[in-house]
C-alpha cells in the first residue's frame, strides 16, 4: 500500500485517503513552486540586463543601438516562433523535464554572453551576445507557461490562484531587479564583465536546484480531481478544442492584446517620456513603480480569488481599471512638468494590469478544461507576443519627428519624436480589448465543476473520507 499512496510519505501533509480515490498535498510542492519562480526571475533578469546600460554596452563592443535593442527584442521573436513547441514539451515531456531543460538553457545562455569579455580578440562579440540571449529566450518559452501547470498539478483547489500568482510575479520581479542592478554595476566598459558574471551566478544556482530538487513532474497522489484529469487531451486535439472554444478565443485575443500593450509600454516608455522633457532616471522610476505596484496588487488579489472563485469578475473589473489608467497615461504623458501624475498613472497601470494576469491565466484553464494547462496558458502568451510585436511596430510607425522641441531630453543628434498618435492608439486598443471581453466573454468554470462532481462521488463511495487541506465548503 505504501507504493500506492506515493513515495516519501513523510513529505506528505496530514490527510486521510479513501483507498486510491482520495487526494493528497505534499510539502515539496512549495519547493517546485520556488524553483520555477527562481528560474523565471533569473530569466527575466537576463532578458533586460543590457537595456538600462545600452549606451555603455554599445560603446564598449562597438555596436549600434539597433543591435542593442535586438538583444531584448529577440525574446519576443523566439517565443513567438517556438511557443507552440514549448507548449508541446510542457504538456508531453512533463513539468520536471521542461523546467530542468529551461534552467540549463538559461544558464548556458548566461555563460555564452561572457565569452566576448574573457576571450581576448573576439571578432564578433554581437554573435555571442545574441546567441546567449537566444538560448535564454528559448528557456523563457519553457518557463513562462509553467505557473498555471504547477498550480494545477501540485496545489489543492483553494491554493491554485495564490500559487499561480507567486510564480507569475517572479518574472516582473526579475525585470525590476535588472533595471536597478545593471546601472548600479556598470559605470564604464570595464564593468560589463562584472555585470555578466553577477547575472550568471543565480542562473547557475537555479540550474543546480532544478536538477537536484525536482524529482517528479506530478505528485504520487493528485491534490484535486482536476489534477487527476490534467492534460487529458492530446496536444493537437487540445489545440483544436481551444480554437473552437468561443469563450477561450475571446479571452486569448483580448487578454493577449493587453499583454502586447504591456510589452510595448515597457519597451517604449523611455522614448515616450524623453520627448516631453523627462529624464531617463525618471523613466526608470516610472518603470520600477509599474512593476512594484503590480507585484503588490497580485499579492492581494491572488488570495482573494482563491477564497471567492470570482475569476471572471476580477478579470473584467481589472481590465476596465487598466483601460482607465491607460487613457490617463496617454493624456498626461503628452504634457510637461507632470512628474507626480505620470508616476501615479504608471503605478496604477501596474497595480491593475499585473495583478490580474495570474487570475486571467487561471480563468483560461477553467474555461478550456480538460485541455492541458500548458496549452491553455501558453497560447495566450504566444498571441500576446505576436500582438505585442504588431502594436509596437504600429506605435513606432505613427511617430512624427518634431525638431522644434527644445525641451526634449532624448539622445543628442536625433530629433525627438511626437508620440501623440501612438499613445492614443495604445489607449484605444486597451479600451477595445476590455470592452469586447466585458461584453462577450461568458463561461462556466469547467474544472471546478468537474472537481465538485468527482468530490461528491468519492465522498458517497467512502463516507468519512476527509482531506485536511480541502476548503471548508467541500468538507463532508
Amino acid at each position: 500500500m505504501a507504493g500506492q499512496t506515493g513515495a516519501d510519505p513523510g513529505l506528505a501533509e496530514p490527510g486521510a485517503l479513501c483507498a486510491q480515490q482520495g487526494h493528497r498535498t505534499y510539502a515539496r510542492r512549495w519547493v517546485f513552486l520556488l524553483v520555477v519562480s527562481l528560474v523565471s526571475c533569473s530569466n527575466a533578469m537576463l532578458w533586460l540586463s543590457f537595456a538600462p546600460v545600452a549606451d555603455i554596452i554599445a560603446e564598449h563592443f562597438v555596436l549600434s543601438m539597433v543591435q542593442i535593442n535586438w538583444l531584448s527584442l529577440v525574446y519576443l521573436v523566439v517565443s513567438t516562433l517556438f511557443g507552440l513547441v514549448a507548449i508541446w514539451v510542457l504538456d508531453s515531456v512533463g513539468l520536471r523535464g521542461a523546467t530542468i531543460l529551461g534552467s540549463w538553457l538559461n544558464f548556458a545562455g548566461s555563460v555564452l554572453r561572457i565569452v566576448p569579455c574573457v576571450v581576448v580578440g573576439t571578432q564578433n562579440p554581437f554573435a555571442f551576445l545574441m546567441g546567449g540571449q537566444s538560448l535564454c529566450a528559448l528557456a523563457q518559452s519553457l518557463v513562462i507557461f509553467s505557473p498555471a501547470k504547477v498550480a494545477a498539478l501540485w496545489f489543492p483547489e483553494h491554493q491554485r490562484a495564490t500559487a499561480n500568482m507567486l510564480a507569475t510575479i517572479s518574472n516582473p520581479l526579475g525585470v525590476l531587479v535588472a533595471n536597478m542592478l545593471s546601472p548600479a554595476l556598470v559605470k564604464k566598459g570595464e564593468d560589463i564583465l562584472l555585470m555578466l558574471g553577477v547575472y550568471a551566478i543565480p542562473a547557475g544556482v537555479v540550474c543546480l536546484l532544478s536538477t537536484i530538487c525536482l524529482r517528479e513532474s506530478v505528485p504520487p497522489t493528485p491534490p484535486s480531481a482536476g489534477a487527476a484529469s490534467s492534460t487529458s487531451e492530446k496536444f493537437l486535439d487540445g489545440l483544436k478544442l481551444l480554437v473552437r472554444n468561443k469563450a477561450y478565443v475571446i479571452l486569448a485575443v483580448c487578454f493577449g492584446g493587453c499583454i502586447g500593450i504591456s510589452y510595448s509600454f515597457s519597451t517604449l516608455l523611455q522614448q515616450i517620456l524623453c520627448a516631453n522633457g523627462y529624464s531617463s532616471g525618471f523613466s526608470g522610476l516610472c518603470g520600477a513603480l509599474f512593476i512594484a505596484f503590480g507585484i503588490l496588487g497580485a499579492l492581494a488579489l491572488g488570495p482573494y480569488v482563491d477564497r471567492t472563485k470570482h475569476f471572471t469578475e476580477a478579470t473584467k473589473i481589472g481590465l476596465c481599471l487598466v483601460s482607465l489608467a491607460c487613457m490617463a497615461f496617454a493624456l498626461v504623458s503628452l504634457l510637461q512638468g507632470q512628474a507626480l501624475a505620470l508616476a501615479t498613472t504608471c503605478s496604477l497601470l501596474g497595480l491593475f494590469g499585473f495583478s490580474v494576469t495570474p487570475v486571467a491565466m487561471e480563468l483560461a484553464v477553467e474555461c478550456s478544461f480538460p485541455v492541458g494547462e500548458g496549452a491553455a496558458v501558453g497560447l495566450i502568451f504566444v498571441l500576446g507576443q505576436v500582438e505585442g510585436i504588431f502594436i509596437m511596430l504600429a506605435m513606432m510607425a505613427l511617430t512624427v519627428q518634431c525638431s522644434e522641441r527644445s525641451f526634449s531630453t532624448c539622445q543628442q543628434g536625433e530629433d525627438p519624436l511626437d508620440w501623440t498618435a501612438s499613445v492614443l492608439l495604445m489607449a484605444g486598443l486597451c479600451n477595445l480589448f476590455s470592452c469586447i471581453l466585458v461584453l462577450f466573454f461568458h463561461t462556466s468554470y469547467w474544472r471546478l465543476q468537474a472537481e465538485s462532481g468527482k468530490s461528491s462521488s468519492s465522498q458517497n463511495a467512502c463516507p468519512g473520507a476527509e482531506d485536511q487541506e480541502s476548503p471548508p465548503e467541500t468538507t463532508p
